[in-house]
């Protein structure tokens, strides 16, 4: 059986795991020309005015979430001016 190509193609569920109005309503997955994104959803905020938009979407790489620093992460002490590339 052939595998499915999944480019250009998304898909978003119910956040289960929702605990404040600031997290998003729906999440998921989206490909764009081959490079992978996660996918943040909200519905649109109740009285908010029939023109606005139904849902609000924000997209993250995935590779950019492996490679962020750890907020504990320490840097090197015995940096010197001659490793300094400026």
């Amino acid at each position: 059986m052939a595998e499915y190509d999944n480019t250009n193609r998304g898909a978003i569920w119910k956040n289960d795991k929702k605990e404040t109005e600031k997290h998003p309503d729906f999440r998921g997955e989206l490909n764009v020309n081959g490079a992978d994104f996660w996918v943040s959803a909200w519905r649109r905020s109740p009285g908010a005015p029939d023109k606005a938009p139904a849902l609000s979407f924000a997209l993250t790489p995935k590779e950019a979430q492996s490679v962020k620093p750890k907020s504990n992460e320490v840097f090197p002490k015995d940096i010197t001016e001659d490793d300094l590339p400026f």
